[in-house]
């Protein structure tokens, strides 16, 4: 019953990473996505051949109450939160390597109780 000494080792591996991650505060959900884009007006650049698009345009998206929710970033404000969004997937990959250890200390624990 319980976690192995290599398992508490790697929890404290992971909560150490999570505490720095956790110290700087910068966490943020969702995705940060380029954009090229065309204006559609005759004559433009974005409608010659080869088109020449608008942008780098940056968009922030994340889920609110289950509704993808949307903001244009400039590419300093890109430069700036990528790391952040990056915190973010990071947080969730070592929470799943957390559920992993717990979810190995349940199918280990000879007390489970085994249905017909």
């Amino acid at each position: 019953m319980g976690i192995s000494s290599a398992q508490r080792a790697e929890v404290r591996e992971i909560a150490a990473e999570l505490g720095r991650i956790a110290r700087t505060g910068e966490v943020l959900a969702g995705s940060i996505t380029k954009r090229m884009t065309r204006c559609g007006s005759q004559g433009c650049r974005c409608m010659a051949d080869p088109p020449r698009l608008h942008g780098p345009y940056y968009h922030w998206t994340r889920k609110v109450q289950q509704k993808t929710v949307g903001r244009w970033f400039s590419g300093e404000q890109r430069d700036d939160y990528a790391p952040w969004v990056e915190n973010h997937r990071r947080i969730r990959e070592l929470l799943g390597r957390l559920e992993a250890i717990g979810e190995a200390a349940v199918a280990a624990d000879p007390r489970s109780v085994k249905r017909r």
